[in-house]
């Protein structure tokens, strides 16, 4: 690697570590939770002037979801000791795993749920069902909390929830059809950890890992009213042409709930709703401002490619060089960073390992290939939360020489793509994003330095 190429792989990550540190969690708890003469205050935003409080005589916290053990952290430092009712429950993935004080801190499987998270999603019901009115319910939602939390519907069994989330995983389902499935077929979700909780007080602070932080779908909107609907989630499956292959009992639930014959989720117009409330307190959104202000301050021409990047990774990878080009096009002068936030998605045509970073840069490395790139470049796509699908790798970052790098390792790039198999790719050419678990998760960043010949 040359000498330049080093440098913008490390402006890369550097950006990318700003955006994730705009979502740290710790910090993003510590300011929306304020104490005033001995009583909790909750802002319902981040500076809002509006807040949540009341004399609560204890305050149960429960937390889930990448972030979880940071937040919770967080809330006991300001909550005075006293108000607490200890222990709080976490639930985090295995990689995120870490003691916190006056916490029983329980670990489970993501992005497939596991019967630790089955186990963790029966310890909360548990707990919060016998909370009396008079008090509060603290919930900490961050991305991951979905699959932490499998608690299935009667009839249908975890293997079988198991099962479908894997059908949809593998179609290219996005996020949000995805939970609107998990949401129909979960005791806990779509509204259901809210009903559990009355007559207590609920009150959520949420980290979002959704583009447009719908509530509903962050870890599948646990605490907050459902629009979706049972007819929606066979939509689903039917649109991506896979009903035929979905588990007998979740086809019969999903039936069944279309009929009128199951529950649906909670609806806006419930009353329940007067005892909850929420404050979001990160989002994909506020990192990649963080990343765009630190690629200012580097001294880059900046410009926010896409604040909602979706799409299938490999054609939203050569579209991007396509637009890198029309920029280009109208000359460079300076260096310029191309920075975007989102969530793409896969639609897996073979058996191999990486994930929907790894395969959107590899993707880009190709695209650059085939349309060319007049300048030094350097692009990453990466997931905040530093695991990109079932793999040791955030992402992966490429420049002009990857390519040269992956085929003297023996491995043809198109062929690795075609079988989605891009983890080995990349690693050959030293070209994965390797940064270990965050603690965080606000969906991904994508960051592309473009640098002038002439420089």
């Amino acid at each position: 690697m040359t000498h330049k190429a080093a440098i913008l792989h490390e402006h890369c990550l550097a950006l990318f570590q700003a955006g994730v540190a705009a979502a740290d969690p710790h910090a993003a708890v510590r300011q929306c939770l304020l104490v005033d003469d001995d009583q909790l205050r909750i802002p319902l935003a981040p500076d809002s002037c509006q807040f949540r409080d009341a004399h609560w005589q204890k305050i149960h916290i429960i937390g889930f979801g990448k972030a979880a053990c940071a937040m919770a952290s967080a809330a006991r430092q300001v909550i005075p000791k006293h108000k607490l009712a200890e222990p709080g429950i976490v639930v985090t993935t295995y990689e995120n795993l870490e003691a916190v004080t006056g916490f029983e801190v329980l670990a489970a499987g993501h992005p497939l749920p596991d019967r630790n998270g089955l186990n963790a999603a029966q310890t909360i019901v548990g707990r919060i069902q016998s909370i009396p009115a008079g008090e509060l319910v603290l919930v900490l939602i961050s991305g991951g909390g979905s699959a932490l939390l499998p608690y299935p519907v009667d009839g249908v069994s975890l293997a079988d929830k198991i099962a479908a989330t894997q059908l949809l995983l593998a179609c290219g389902a996005t996020i949000n059809q995805i939970n609107c499935v998990r949401k129909h077929l979960s005791r806990l979700k779509g509204g259901g950890l809210a009903r559990l909780t009355a007559p207590a007080d609920l009150h959520a602070l949420i980290l979002s890992d959704v583009l447009g932080d719908d509530l509903s779908s962050i870890a599948s909107g646990p605490t907050v009213a459902d629009d979706s609907s049972f007819a929606d989630a066979i939509t689903v499956f039917k649109s991506k042409q896979v009903w035929d292959k979905v588990p007998a009992s979740v086809k019969d639930y999903l039936t069944q709930g279309a009929a009128g014959l199951r529950p649906e989720t909670l609806k806006s117009a419930d009353p329940l709703l007067n005892t909850t409330s929420h404050t979001l307190v990160g989002s994909n959104a506020i990192s990649v401002t963080a990343a765009a202000h630190a690629s200012r301050q580097q001294g880059y021409q900046t410009l926010i490619y896409s604040q909602n990047l979706c799409g299938e990774a490999r054609e939203v990878a050569e579209q991007w060089v396509l637009d890198a080009n029309s920029l280009l096009s109208r000359g460079l002068a300076d260096a310029t960073a191309m920075i975007a936030g989102g969530e793409t998605t896969v639609t897996l045509t073979g058996n191999g390992k990486g994930g929907r970073n790894q395969e959107m840069a590899l993707a880009f490395a190709l695209a650059v290939e085939q349309h060319g790139l007049p300048c030094r470049w350097t692009f990453l796509s990466a997931g905040t939360d530093g695991r990109d699908g079932p793999t040791d790798a955030a992402g992966g970052i490429v420049d002009s020489d990857t390519l040269h790098r992956i085929r003297r390792a023996g491995i043809d790039p198109q062929a690795a793509l075609n079988r989605n198999d891009s983890y080995p790719a990349l690693n050959a050419a030293d070209a994965l994003a390797l940064t270990g678990a965050t603690g965080t998760n606000v969906a991904d960043l994508q960051i592309l330095l473009l640098y002038p010949f002439s420089e």
